[in-house]
C-alpha cells in the first residue's frame, strides 16, 4: 500500500465535548480534510476511541456493535484545561491532549507512569485510503494476542499482516499471515496490561516494535487499508482481567458439545477412495477403532464426499458422490450406531462446474468484478495435490446466497451430519474493488451508510463471519434446543460467537512444528479461540517417526481439541494422500491407546475447562505467567515465548520434548511471590518428585512413558472413565449409542506432603448434559487439609440448576506414594477402595 501519510492537527472541542458528559470530542480545523476524533469512557475499564472523516468512515460493519455507556456506580471526574481533559473512571486515569494531534494516555490512578500513550505529534494518521495509529512502544513488556500469529508467542519487536490465507504446510516459527484476523494486541506487563481492538474486518498490519526511528524513537504501529478507526481500549490489572472484559464486549465463548472434547478422528485419504468406496474404508476405520479398543467421538469428513462422480471431477459443495456414499442416510446411521458422530468439510466457493453455479450467478450471490461487472473469477484449488479450476467465492452479504448456504447446510444436517467444518475460509480475493451485493438482513442496514461498495472497504474477513452464520443458523434453527457446533478454520472476533472450535490450520510433520504450536495456542486463547487445537502428527509433511508421533499425542491430549487429521501428498497418488493412523505404528500402539484412554479419563476436568470459558473467558490452555504475574521469572525471554510450557487449567503444568532422542525436560516452576502458603509441585510421574516453587527443574521424560507433567500442590483433578461414555440428558442418536454411562467420578488430589498447619485447599468443577443449548449446569467443590497421618477431605455438590449426573459416589485418588488415611470433615463414611492401575491409593466418599 502507498504511504501517504497527513497528520491532521490544530484540533478543536466539538459541541458535543462541551457539556458535562466525560467524553471527548474533538475536529480538525482544516476544512478539505477535516477528521473527526473522539474519546469516550464506556464502562470502568473499557473506552472507545474513533478516528475518521467523510472519505474515510468507520467500519460500516464493524465485528462488535457499540456496547451501551456503563458508568453506573463507578466514581466519574473531570478536569479540563487548554486543549487538554483529564477523566478518572473508578482507578483509571485516562488523558486526551490535543496541542497538536490527539494523545491519549491511560494510567492507574495516582501514578504517574502510563500503562498507555499515543506517540506525540503523529498519533491519529490519515494513510492513502485508511489510516496509521502510533503509539509509544514498551519494549520490555510482553506483547500476545492477534488471534494466530508465528511462533513465539511474544509478539513484540515483529511485524504482522492482519490477513487470514491459506497457509498449507507453513513454517510456523516465520509464515506469515495464517488462518485468523483478529486485531487485538494486548501489552502485558507487572504493573498492568492494556488491550488495543480494532473493529475492523479490512486488511491491515500491525508493528510491534519492529520499527524504530531516530526522530520518534520506540514505536508501535496499527496501519488499516481503508476506512476509519474505531478501536476499544481495556485496562487490567492481569491478563485474566483483560481478556474477560474484552469477552464482555465482542460475547463469551460459545459451548461447545461434550463429546467435541474427545478424540477426534480424520484423514483426507477416507473420502477420496473409490476402490475401496468411501463408505466402506470409512466404517473400516471405526472397525479398527473398536479392535485397538481406542474410543473416538467424531470424524471429520474431509470432502472427498462431494467430489462429482463424472468429469470433471471437481468438489461440488453440499452434493454427495454416491458412488462412494450410496446411500448417505443409512450410512451415517451406521456411523451413529458406534457412538461416533460426524463434521462435513465445507467450502465457501464453486467451481463453474458447479449444479447450482448459474442460479448463483443470476441472484447475484458472487461478488461483481468492477471492470467486467461479471461475476469475479479466480483460481480455486478443488481436489487434491493442487487441482483446481476457476470458480467465485460466495459473497455472504447476498440474501440469495446467504439463504443457499443455509439451505445446503440444513440438507446435510437432514442426512444425519452432526457439526459443520468451515473450511478454506479465509477470502483470499485478488481485487478490495470487487463489489458485494449488500443485501441480506444482516448487513442491509449498515449498506445504508455512506460507504463505498467494494470488498476492501467493507473487509474481506466479514464473510468469513458471515459464512460462520449461516452455518450456525442453519443448525440451530433444526435443533433449536442442542448446541450448533461449527469447526472454523478462519475466524474474526465476531466469528466465535457463531463457530464452537478452531484449530491451526495445515501445519507440518516436525519436531519444531510441534513445539512452536504450543504458542499459537496460547495467543489463540487470549484471542478468546478457546476450544482450539493442532493436527497431531502434522498436517503435511513426512510421516511422523513412532516417538515424534507418541510425543505429540501426549501433548495433544493436554490442549482443548484433540485431533488427528492429516493431508500427506504423496508422489504415488497425489489426489488421496497419506494418512496418520493411531495404530500405524504396531510398537507403540499400547501407549497410543493408553493416551488416548488417558484422555477421556480427564474428560470431566477438560470439559469443566470449557465451561469455566464460557462463564468467564479463562482460555483452558494458559501462559505459565497466568496468575503468577508477580513472579520476576515470568517476564524473562524464555518464559514469554510460550512454546514449551503452559498450563492446562490451573492443576497441570505441562512440559514438553521437543527433539527426538532427548529424555529430560526443563520446565519452570512459577511462584506467587505474596504466596506464604505455596507449597510447591510434584511430578505427576515417576519418580514422582517434589520440588519447590520458583526455580528451573530438569524432569525425567523417557518418550514410551509420559511427557513432563506436573500438578500444583492443591490443586485437583476430576476423573471419569477412560471410554467413551453417554451422559444423561443426551438422547442424540450418536450419544444412545455408547453403551457406557457417565457414572462414575473420582478427583486426583495433591495434598502437601507432612506439614503441621491445616491449610485447606479447595476447587469446584462444572457439568452438565454435555449437549443443551441452555444447560443446567451444577458445580461440586473439593477441598482438603492434611496433617502428617491424615487427609481431610470435605466435598459439596450444587445442583440447584437441576442437573443430576448420573454418578453418586465419588473416589478420592491420592498421588503416587501417598498411603495417608483419608477422613471425612463432615463424619461421612470414607471407604477404602485400594489402589488403581497406577498404584495409587483410593478411597470413596460415600453419599
Amino acid at each position: 500500500m502507498p504511504q501517504k501519510e497527513f497528520c491532521p492537527k490544530s484540533y478543536q472541542e466539538a459541541p458535543a465535548g462541551a457539556q458535562s458528559s466525560p467524553a471527548v470530542h474533538l475536529r480538525s480545523s482544516s476544512e478539505k480534510r477535516a477528521f473527526d476524533f473522539s474519546f469516550e469512557p464506556i464502562r470502568e475499564n473499557l473506552f472507545r476511541v474513533t478516528f475518521s472523516s467523510p472519505d474515510h468512515p468507520l467500519p460500516p460493519y464493524p465485528s462488535v456493535t457499540k456496547p451501551a455507556t456503563s458508568l453506573d456506580g463507578i466514581h466519574v471526574s473531570t478536569a479540563s484545561g487548554p486543549q487538554q481533559k483529564t477523566i478518572e473512571v473508578g482507578n483509571v486515569t485516562a488523558s486526551v491532549e490535543w496541542t497538536n494531534s490527539p494523545v491519549v494516555s491511560l494510567s492507574w490512578k495516582g501514578t504517574e507512569k502510563p500503562l498507555y500513550r499515543d506517540l506525540p505529534l503523529r498519533s491519529y494518521v490519515a494513510d492513502a485510503t485508511g489510516i496509521a495509529h502510533y503509539t509509544e512502544h514498551d519494549r520490555s513488556d510482553l506483547h500476545v494476542g492477534l488471534g494466530e500469529k508465528r511462533a513465539p508467542m511474544d509478539l513484540s519487536g515483529r511485524h504482522f499482516l492482519l490477513s487470514a490465507t491459506d497457509s498449507f504446510g507453513y513454517d510456523v516459527y516465520n509464515t506469515e499471515p495464517l488462518y485468523k484476523h483478529i486485531p487485538l494486541l494486548i501489552k502485558a506487563s507487572p504493573d498492568g496490561c492494556v488491550a488495543i481492538f480494532s473493529t475492523t474486518h479490512g486488511r491491515g498490519t500491525w508493528s510491534v516494535g519492529s520499527e524504530v526511528d531516530g526522530l520518534w524513537g520506540h514505536f508501535k504501529v496499527y496501519r488499516q487499508d481503508y476506512g476509519g478507526l474505531e478501536h476499544y481500549l481495556i485496562v487490567g490489572k492481569t491478563l485474566k482481567d483483560v481478556v474477560r472484559s474484552y469477552a464482555e464486549l465482542v460475547g463469551l465463548p460459545i459451548l461447545v458439545p461434550r463429546w467435541a472434547y474427545g478424540y477426534i478422528s480424520g484423514g483426507y485419504k477416507y473420502t477420496m477412495l473409490d476402490e475401496p468406496p468411501a463408505h466402506q474404508a470409512l466404517m473400516e476405520f471405526a472397525d479398527k477403532l473398536k479392535e485397538h479398543e481406542i474410543p473416538c467421538s467424531a470424524h471429520q469428513m474431509s470432502s472427498g464426499y462431494s467430489i462429482a462422480e463424472a468429469e470433471p471431477k471437481v468438489r461440488n459443495v453440499f452434493t454427495w458422490n454416491k458412488y462412494r456414499f450410496p446411500n448417505p442416510e443409512e450410512w451415517v446411521a451406521k456411523y451413529h450406531s458406534r457412538g461416533i458422530r460426524l463434521l462435513t468439510n465445507i467450502k465457501p466457493f464453486l467451481l463453474a462446474s458447479h449444479p447450482d453455479f448459474k442460479k448463483i450467478v443470476d441472484a447475484n450471490g458472487f461478488f461483481k468484478d468492477t471492470n467486467t461487472n461479471e461475476p469475479g473469477y479466480m483460481r480455486l484449488w478443488s481436489a487434491g495435490g493442487a487441482t483446481g479450476g476457476d470458480g467465485c467465492h460466495i459473497d455472504f452479504t447476498s440474501a440469495f446466497a446467504f439463504k443457499w448456504w443455509y439451505d445446503g447446510v440444513q440438507s446435510l444436517k437432514r442426512a444425519g451430519i452432526d457439526g459443520m467444518w468451515n473450511d478454506n475460509n479465509e477470502y483470499t480475493l485478488p481485487d478490495d474493488d470487487w463489489k458485494l451485493a449488500l443485501d441480506e438482513p444482516t448487513v442491509s442496514e449498515a449498506a445504508k451508510k455512506q460507504v463505498k461498495n467494494s470488498v476492501g472497504d467493507w473487509g474481506r474477513a466479514m464473510h468469513t463471519e458471515l459464512m460462520g452464520k449461516a452455518s450456525h443458523d442453519a443448525l440451530l434453527d433444526l435443533e433449536p434446543n442442542q448446541r450448533p457446533f461449527v469447526l472454523t478454520r478462519s475466524a474474526t472476533a465476531g466469528t466465535m460467537r457463531y463457530a464452537a472450535s478452531t484449530w491451526s490450520g495445515d501445519n507440518v510433520t516436525s519436531w519444531e512444528s510441534m513445539k512452536g504450536a504450543n504458542a499459537l495456542s496460547l495467543n489463540a486463547g487470549i484471542s478468546l479461540l478457546q476450544c482450539c487445537g493442532h493436527d497431531i502428527g502434522g498436517f503435511e509433511g513426512p510421516q511422523p517417526s513412532p516417538e515424534l508421533l507418541l510425543r505429540w499425542i501426549q501433548l495433544g491430549i493436554h490442549s482443548p481439541r484433540f485431533a488427528i487429521n492429516c493431508f500427506k501428498t504423496s508422489p504415488g497418488n497425489s489426489s488421496v494422500g497419506e494418512v496418520i493412523e493411531p495404530w500405524m505404528y504396531p510398537e507403540i500402539t499400547p501407549l497410543v491407546r493408553d493416551a488416548i484412554k488417558r484422555r477421556y479419563q480427564i474428560l470431566p476436568y477438560i470439559y469443566s475447562l470449557g465451561l469455566e470459558s464460557h462463564l468467564t473467558a479463562s482460555p483452558p490452555q494458559r501462559w505459565v505467567g497466568w496468575g503468577y504475574e508477580s513472579d520476576p521469572e515470568v517476564w524473562t525471554k524464555a518464559l514469554k515465548s510460550g512454546d514449551e510450557q503452559f498450563w492446562f487449567g490451573d492443576s497441570i503444568l505441562v512440559g514438553g520434548v521437543y527433539q527426538p532422542g532427548v529424555s529430560v525436560a526443563r520446565m519452570y516452576l512459577p511462584r506467587k511471590v505474596n504466596d506464604q502458603f505455596d507449597h510447591g509441585y510434584v511430578n505427576m510421574n515417576e519418580p514422582y518428585t517434589h520440588f519447590a516453587s520458583g526455580q528451573w527443574v530438569e524432569i525425567p521424560s523417557e518418550w514410551k512413558k509420559s511427557i513432563p507433567l506436573v500438578a500444583r500442590i492443591g490443586g485437583a483433578i476430576p476423573v471419569g472413565k477412560s471410554v467413551h461414555t453417554r451422559v444423561p440428558g443426551d438422547e442424540t442418536p450418536a450419544s444412545v449409542a455408547v453403551e457406557e454411562v457417565d457414572d462414575y467420578r473420582g478427583v486426583e488430589i495433591f495434598p502437601p506432603r507432612g506439614t503441621s498447619h491445616r491449610q485447606v485447599f479447595s476447587t469446584t468443577w462444572f457439568e452438565d448434559d454435555g449437549i443443551s443449548l441452555k444447560p443446567r449446569i451444577s458445580q461440586y467443590t473439593i477441598s482438603y487439609s492434611s496433617t502428617e497421618d491424615r487427609i481431610i477431605v470435605g466435598f459439596t455438590r450444587d445442583e440447584k440448576s437441576g442437573f443430576i449426573p448420573a454418578w453418586k459416589e465419588l473416589d478420592i485418588i491420592l498421588h503416587n506414594g501417598d498411603g495417608r488415611h483419608v477422613v471425612s470433615d463432615a463424619g461421612k463414611p470414607v471407604e477404602y477402595k485400594g489402589r488403581d492401575t497406577r498404584g495409587r491409593v483410593v478411597y470413596t466418599l460415600k453419599n
